[in-house]
Formats: C-alpha cells, sequence, structure tokens
C-alpha cells in the first residue's frame, strides 16, 4: 500500500545527506537508474513487495543490479531500506526525491500526450513555448503517444490539465446531442 508520507521522510532525508556530502547530481542520477529499473521491470517491483522472499536475498539482488551502477550513499540507503523492511516502498521513494530535486532545481514536469510521436524539433519548440507562457523556467518535457486522442493534445503541468483533442471535442458535441438543445432553438 502507497505511503507517501513515508516516502517523502526517506526522500528528504536522502536528499538532506547529499546536500550535505555535495552529491546532490550523483544521488539524482542513481534515483533515475532506479526508476528506470523499476518502470522497465514488474518482476523487481514485485519482488521488493513479496513477504516470502527473505531480506537477505532482496538486498543481494539489489546489490546485484545496481553494482557499479549506483553511488555509495546510494547502495548504503538500499541497504538501510532492506534492514528496516521499507525496500517495498523503493519506488515510490525514487519518485518523491526526484521530485524534491526537480523542486530544489526549478524544474517543472511537463507532460505531453498526442496521437502521434513527435520531432524532437517539435519536443524542444513547446518546451521553450511551456517555459516562456507559463513562466516555469527550466521545463522537463515528458511526452506520450495515446491514438485515442485521434488528434490534438492533451498537456499537463503544475496540476493544470490543457485538453486539446479531437476525442474530447466529440465527447463535447456528443453531450451537447444527447441533452437536444439544437432542436428547441429550430423552431
Amino acid at each position: 500500500m502507497p505511503n507517501p508520507r513515508l516516502a517523502h521522510r526517506y526522500a528528504k532525508s536522502l536528499i538532506d545527506l547529499a546536500v550535505e556530502k555535495g552529491q546532490l547530481e550523483a544521488i539524482y542520477a542513481d534515483m533515475k537508474f532506479l526508476q528506470l529499473v523499476c518502470k522497465s521491470s514488474k518482476e523487481f517491483v514485485m519482488l521488493l513487495q513479496s513477504p516470502i522472499v527473505t531480506a537477505d536475498k532482496k538486498n543481494g539482488i539489489i546489490e546485484a543490479i545496481t553494482a557499479d551502477k549506483v553511488s555509495e550513499i546510494t547502495a548504503s540507503f538500499n541497504k538501510l531500506l532492506v534492514k528496516k523492511g521499507r525496500e517495498f516502498e523503493l519506488p515510490e521513494i525514487v519518485n518523491a526525491v526526484i521530485e524534491q530535486y526537480n523542486t530544489i532545481k526549478g524544474i517543472h514536469k511537463v507532460k505531453l500526450t498526442t496521437a502521434v510521436e513527435l520531432s524532437d524539433e517539435l519536443k524542444k519548440s513547446i518546451s521553450e513555448k511551456a517555459a516562456k507562457e507559463g513562466g516555469l523556467g527550466n521545463v522537463e518535457l515528458e511526452t506520450k503517444v495515446d491514438e485515442s486522442l485521434i488528434g490534438g493534445f492533451v498537456l499537463e503541468f503544475n496540476n493544470n490539465l490543457v485538453d486539446a483533442s479531437i476525442a474530447r471535442d466529440l465527447r463535447d458535441i456528443k453531450k451537447q446531442f444527447a441533452k437536444n438543445v439544437y432542436v428547441p432553438a429550430m423552431r
């Protein structure tokens, strides 16, 4: 069961230690690596959540996956999570660390969903426009393709949603026809 408060506390502790040791960038790179591992391997996440697998085996597997790929601080942090029985929270803690890093660095995450894949040039243009128009400063653009949008885009940033998709327009038209607002206007 996700526990955002716990993840936030562990993340804050790791960030504070990284700042104190002057290794914030290294910890951020480690967290991006761990986030990639968690997203690409559901088996790894399931292993972390398994009550059957012993802590020693989990620790060994985590060490095998992260050997020579993460800093000493991250390796020690992972061992601490296993020792405290909190390894199942690792994916959430990793996301919380990345969020806190983005806050410290003033990086705003913008999620763009389109019906077709965008060119790198267009992505760069959208990123620059979002930074300029939205007053966001540094922008990290995350793109996703969803063919059900038919066309247009959906833009998410700072808890705002801009839905300029054809699928949304069609849903709106369908609602208008369901209400039958056009029949009385014709008489």
